[in-house]
């Protein structure tokens, strides 16, 4: 069983297959507890129900779209996820995962994009700092991102970006990693409203051109602003 916070058809808004219709599976569950996250009913304080792998593979594949993407909350921490992607590559459909890359697990996936936690998410004090500690030990666990990169041959690394200091971090974490393409590694303004995206954006784009990383939109806040289902 997984439990499940929605499953609905939108756009892919971030990424390298930004702009693609995809359904959209979440789970709900998470082992980090990022400051800014904007997913909180799969993370801080998680919902949904727990679902068969025959269930969920009967409403996504009703939806009759070829590409599917899992994320959360945290895909990696159900080990029913190898059954499912399983199932889901048998039906012909294309797989992306989204996860913070640090669990390690073998599936059946077209696209593992990976988004490791910078110091940036770390809750020092949301809800007195009682997550913090725990957040901060696990948020980057290099040796689980070196096998995940040695394992998946078509990867994204995707960062979340608040300040111009962020950018010393990515390039310190990426000096540990084997070399991932510079058009693999995105940089994604850390919002959820379109004035914060653009404040933001309009520096980090600046950044990808000197380092020659991607910009990474959120096309989902432009379009229907920060809200479920969409």
């Amino acid at each position: 069983m997984i439990r499940i916070a929605e499953i609905f058809h939108s756009i892919q808004g971030e990424g390298i297959l930004a702009g693609t219709p995809s359904v959209f599976v979440r789970v709900s569950g998470c082992n980090l507890r990022c400051r800014w996250c904007d997913t909180e009913y799969a993370s801080w304080q998680p919902e949904g129900e727990s679902r068969s792998v025959a269930e969920l593979l009967r409403e996504v594949l009703g939806y009759n779209c070829p590409y599917v993407v899992i994320t959360g909350g945290e895909p990696f921490l159900f080990a029913e996820l190898t059954e499912l992607c399983q199932s889901l590559h048998q039906a012909g459909r294309h797989i992306t995962i989204e996860t913070a890359g640090t669990i390690y697990r073998e599936v059946v996936c077209d696209l593992l994009s990976l988004s490791p936690k910078l110091s940036n998410s770390t809750p020092w004090y949301r809800e007195a700092g009682r997550f913090a500690q725990q957040h901060e030990q696990r948020r980057i666990q290099p040796e689980v991102l070196r096998r995940l990169l040695a394992r998946y041959t078509e990867v994204q690394l995707k960062f979340v970006i608040e300040e111009p200091r962020d950018l010393q971090e990515v390039q310190e974490l990426l000096a540990q990693l084997p070399p991932v393409p510079r058009e693999r590694i995105l940089l994604m303004p850390q919002g959820v409203t379109s004035e914060e995206l653009r404040e933001r954006g309009s520096w980090l784009v600046e950044a990808c051109k000197q380092h020659g990383y991607r910009y990474c939109p959120r096309l989902h806040i432009e379009l229907f602003g920060n809200r479920r289902g969409v």
